[in-house]
């Protein structure tokens, strides 16, 4: 999707966006959390205005600039989208934020205090590969935070209903947990989004469903009809526990660490 793509989809889910989100929790990309949740995220990760911060797959760093604009970290997002990523620079502008384009992994070089990857661990059908990489970004004691949804990979039935469904890999949580420990990298905190991520998902079907027509006239019914499905698929998921969501900070410990 190039940026002129990016602008025009942008532009048309806004005002359904926004509507769902309320007052002052749309952070510019949708991404099913709130300000205040990304915000809790952030400061269980101990970021502050002394903290370097590279966050991995940031779009057009809704969150990343969020972040950076509340704590006065050093900043620097990597996307494998140039479009993406021009958008994030004109955004930021004034912040001390950075942007590279890049595919994750490998990461960039460099070691940083903390990792961010929010709303996209889904993506990566290699997840090992991903978190050895993250281990290898960090010093002792930095932190990786990120979101993930767990549950057991799609069955063939439930990929052929889902939009996209080649960048939907689920993965249990104690799957994830166990590499992570693996690599020396310790949970400090697991918090249960599910509850949030369920009710900010039918907020924004309801929002999508009755701004319909005027989405369809800017990217047509085909475009409305995934968006609609896909957010569906996620609703019933979560309703039945098929998929949960966690929001996770583990922190690097040194060799010997108990």
């Amino acid at each position: 999707m190039d940026q002129d793509d990016r602008d025009a989809f942008d532009k048309a889910l806004r005002r359904a966006r926004t509507a769902a989100y309320g007052a002052g929790e749309f952070v510019g990309q949708e991404n099913f959390m709130r300000a205040g949740e990304i915000l809790a995220v952030a400061n269980c990760a101990r970021i502050t205005s002394t903290t370097s911060v590279l966050d991995l797959c940031c779009g057009v760093a809704g969150p990343g600039r969020l972040i950076a604009g509340s704590t006065g970290c050093e900043y620097l997002g990597v996307d494998s989208s140039a479009a993406a990523i021009r958008i994030a620079r004109d955004r930021a502008r004034g912040l001390n934020c950075a942007f590279a384009v890049g595919r994750v992994p490998p990461l960039p070089a460099g070691v940083y205090d903390i990792v961010l990857l929010l709303e996209t661990m889904l993506a990566f059908r290699e997840k090992q590969r991903l978190l050895e990489s993250v281990a290898g970004a960090l010093e002792v004691g930095g932190r990786f935070a990120f979101t993930l949804e767990s549950g057991e990979p799609l069955t063939a039935a439930e990929r052929s209903c889902m939009p996209d469904a080649d960048t939907v890999w689920l993965t249990p949580l104690p799957e994830i947990l166990a590499g992570l420990d693996e690599l020396g990298l310790r949970p400090k905190s697991v918090v249960d989004h599910s509850a949030a991520q369920q009710a900010t998902v039918e907020a924004l079907l309801a929002a999508y469903t009755a701004d319909g027509d005027a989405i369809a006239g800017s990217v047509g019914r085909e475009a409305l009809e995934d968006l609609l499905g896909a957010h569906r698929l996620w609703s019933d998921w979560l309703r039945r526990g098929r998929v949960r969501k966690f929001a996770v900070v583990a922190e690097k410990v040194g060799p010997g660490a108990v």
